[in-house]
């Protein structure tokens, strides 16, 4: 097995994924947004998505590495003007479907 295939595998086994929510009251500038993408360069940051009309940004990052407050300031020396109310969670899990009911005889 290659040995890049081998450290993909390690770390996703090792990681622990949270989401954290962040709302901000304005846009984003340019530079800002390229700040932001230089964000997902730290080690421990998986995903970071926008949600205009929302006025939020979703953070995906590896909570072994990183804290929230560390992820909160990362995106705040980039930047963006957070609001304080932030939301904190697991990522989102595969839908899963509800369990069939017994037939009635």
């Amino acid at each position: 097995m290659p040995p890049s295939l081998i450290a993909a595998q390690c770390y996703s086994l090792l990681m622990t994924t949270v989401e954290i929510l962040f709302s901000y009251a304005t846009p984003p500038a340019e530079t800002v947004t390229f700040a932001l993408a230089a964000v997902r360069d730290v080690y421990g940051i998986r995903r970071l998505s926008f949600d205009r009309a929302a006025r939020t940004l979703r953070v995906e990052y590896d909570a072994s590495r990183l804290s929230a407050a560390a992820v909160a300031n990362l995106i705040r020396q980039a930047g963006l003007q957070i609001l304080p109310e932030t939301i904190e969670s697991p990522p989102p899990t595969s839908p899963q479907l509800p369990a069939e009911r017994p037939q009635a005889a």
